[in-house]
């Protein structure tokens, strides 16, 4: 043997003696000393912030308006990246959330929309639906009569958990990695913006129309902690009992102070399209549901984040705990009233507000010195067509209800002899067939499915179609569009024709409410979002590279010293530990 080749050997070997070593003694040490194995060893509390359609030029758009010590704060004390994007093309809440926290394409954590249409169970799922385990609050579910939110409609059963995310999380990491000592929650206005963050080891909470209370399920308690019990039993919604909407500032400082009451903006329930907008009595069958969509939910969902803090005693001890907190108002303002609108506008100058009083919060219970923050935004947001229309672009709305009655599609049932109806099912972005129609094709699936996204860009509003087979394959061209569609695409839950429509084209409704603004293309002003990491002894520090929404999971296992997620594809931002003084 050479001596080389010995020398290599006991290189290996005391390698090998230090890592068990390391293994052993991270199993061992006390709290104490378990953060200083870790990037920061001064982090007891992980942060992060997720603005539901928070498109990344808006913090731009409303500098203005910033206080000291909302985003402000994040800007004088973090790195902004804004440079930005996810990196898939079905760009909706779930989707968004559920990257956000694995550093997965939708094609590797299985979260490829709002709804898909499950071919087993023969029907639609809501993407957390899990009949195993039901709410623990009584008559909290979904109230079908008035619930504007159609992906919520359609869940067949009021059970929810993680168990649709096929990887882990940062989150389910970070407790792996201190044998299930760190505190982690999650709570939004929407439960699939709770469930998706708290990953399948921590603790969601989520805001019930229903009952106007927070609420969770069986699969995270048996029964509820006191302290929330007691914050349910006050009455969350209390003080907008006959609230209104008012804006917060003089007129003359918006920016959109001559938009209000445009005619493609959204009246609901007598909500109005101008300010100010009347909550109502508490026993108006819409109240709270117009408290979500107004910044009262936000105002309710920072209440909440702090007795989470308070009572579960996060970032106590050396330990790093992790608290996710999804504001969800910014996105129901959007689509109701678009994102140029005055609403929108005095939406986040509260919005901003609300912030602070967070980090403030954190400040006097953990210490910001103590806390490593991430924001960013599970998606964009399209302008609404009437905004665009207005400055000169030729923009519509687009109607896949009658796509079953077009040329295009009628000529394809004649070419493979199908008496059926062809598309059983539109579930945005994919086209779910009819199985019958299969039965009937004198045609391969194959040749069924590539024959209807050939003929789909003939359609008003489709830009361009993929069959599944060809998207399982990797048959499909490497343009940015298609391998967005590529990255979106889990076979077993993404239906069998991929739609992409035309840029500034979508449906627009929910279940038959007209709303100004939607999202959930792949093109820029719905994957654009803003990411910003601040921490104690980071430099302040704009980015203009190109980063991705999955590099944050991957960043913050970096950070804390975890392994990384089980599906994640992202890329450390280098500049977050490059920028550390």
């Amino acid at each position: 043997m050479s001596q080389a080749l010995t020398t290599g050997i006991g290189v290996c070997r005391k390698i090998c003696v230090a890592t068990l070593l390391l293994l052993l003694l991270q199993q061992t040490v006390p709290q104490a000393a378990w953060a200083q194995s870790s990037a920061a060893a001064d982090t007891r509390l992980i942060l992060q912030i997720t603005v539901d359609q928070l498109r990344g030029d808006l913090l731009d758009r409303y500098q203005r308006h910033l206080s000291r010590g909302g985003f402000q704060y994040l800007l004088d004390h973090g790195i902004h990246f804004r440079n930005a994007h996810h990196n898939h093309a079905n760009t909706e809440t779930i989707v968004g959330h559920t990257t956000l926290a694995t550093g997965a394409h939708p094609a590797v954590h299985g979260l490829i929309g709002n709804l898909w249409f499950d071919r087993e169970q023969g029907g639609v799922v809501y993407n957390i639906e899990d009949a195993r385990y039901p709410l623990l609050s009584a008559n909290a579910d979904v109230d079908d009569q008035t619930e504007i939110d159609p992906t919520q409609k359609a869940a067949r059963t009021d059970g929810r958990s993680p168990a649709a995310i096929a990887v882990s999380t940062f989150s389910d990491e970070l407790t792996l990695k201190t044998a299930g000592q760190a505190k982690v929650f999650a709570v939004s206005v929407k439960d699939r913006g709770a469930v998706s963050m708290a990953g399948h080891s921590g603790k969601a909470f989520w805001f019930s129309k229903a009952t106007g209370e927070f609420v969770s399920s069986r699969f995270y308690y048996d029964t509820y902690p006191d302290w929330v019990t007691a914050f349910n039993r006050a009455l969350p919604t209390r003080r907008y009992h006959n609230g209104q909407w008012k804006p917060s500032a003089a007129l003359e400082q918006y920016l959109f102070a001559a938009q209000d009451d445009q005619p493609w903006e959204t009246d609901l329930a007598g909500f109005g399209r101008r300010f100010p907008h009347a909550y109502g009595a508490p026993g108006d069958k819409y109240f709270t549901t117009k408290l979500t969509v107004s910044p009262a939910g936000d105002e309710m969902t920072l209440d909440f984040a702090t007795q989470i803090i308070s009572h579960e005693q996060l970032g106590v001890d050396a330990i790093p705990d992790y608290l996710s907190v999804s504001f969800s108002s910014t996105d129901y303002v959007g689509h109701l009233f678009g994102p140029s609108s005055l609403e929108a506008e005095d939406n986040f100058l509260r919005l901003d507000r609300t912030l602070a009083k967070l980090l403030s919060f954190v400040d006097r219970k953990v210490g910001l010195k103590h806390t490593l923050i991430v924001l960013s935004a599970d998606h964009g947001g399209a302008e609404a067509p009437g905004t665009l229309q207005a400055q000169g672009f030729d923009v519509d709305y687009v109607n896949p209800e009658e796509w079953d009655k077009h040329a295009a599609i009628v000529d394809i049932k004649q070419q493979f002899g199908i008496r059926a109806k062809l598309i059983d099912s539109f579930i945005p972005p994919y086209i779910y067939l009819n199985p019958e129609a299969v039965a009937q094709a004198k045609a391969t699936r194959l040749q069924l499915e590539q024959a209807i996204a050939k003929r789909m860009i003939q359609l008003d509003g489709v830009y361009q179609a993929y069959s599944s087979t060809a998207l399982t394959n990797g048959q499909v061209s490497r343009t940015r569009v298609a391998v967005a569609a590529i990255n979106n695409h889990y076979p077993a839950r993404s239906g069998d024709v991929f739609v992409v429509f035309e840029p500034h084209r979508f449906v627009n409704h929910f279940d038959g409410l007209a709303v100004a603004s939607h999202h959930g293309s792949p093109w820029g002003y719905d994957t654009y979002v803003p990411i910003i990491v601040s921490a104690p002894g980071l430099s302040s520090m704009q980015v203009y590279r190109a980063v991705s929404t999955r590099d944050i999971a991957v960043t913050l296992a970096q950070w804390a010293g975890t392994n990384q997620p089980s599906g994640a594809s992202g890329d450390v931002l280098v500049e977050v530990f490059e920028g550390l003084r």
